[in-house]
């Protein structure tokens, strides 16, 4: 079964700018989406990518980025680069070392396609469930 992720919200965090200065986000404060099976995907985000499931009591603390770079890229709504036309937004996530978890994604029985492109930043194009 392939991951199929189907709407996207941005929650957006602020705080004051300084005088004169417009007002901007500070990154993402979530990422929100729907699924066939909620609680599931949430496991599966945790177990194979260590994206802590969303807290469910003030006293949990959310999952916790490591800071770096973030591109807020917008494509041409005809775009082939995520793939088939119903998939509508795309994930990349920063690894320590993508050797690793494309390996340990395997291992679990994941089926992975590491983008040959060069980036910047190590990075999975696109992960899917087999």
């Amino acid at each position: 079964m392939k991951i199929k992720l189907l709407l996207a919200l941005i929650c957006l965090v602020s705080f004051g700018a300084v005088a004169g200065e417009r007002e901007k986000v500070l990154g993402f404060g979530g990422v929100f989406f729907k699924a066939e099976d909620p609680k599931a995907l949430a496991l599966w985000y945790e177990e194979h990518l260590g994206v802590k499931q969303t807290p469910t009591t003030y006293e949990e603390m959310p999952w916790v980025q490591t800071g770096g770079s973030t591109v807020f890229g917008v494509f041409n709504n005809k775009t082939k680069y995520f793939g088939a036309d119903d998939q509508q937004f795309m994930f990349n996530f920063r690894v320590g070392d993508l050797d690793a978890m494309v390996q340990q994604l395997r291992e679990a029985g994941i089926e992975v396609e590491v983008d040959p492109e060069t980036l910047p930043e190590w990075s999975l194009r696109t992960i899917g469930r087999s």
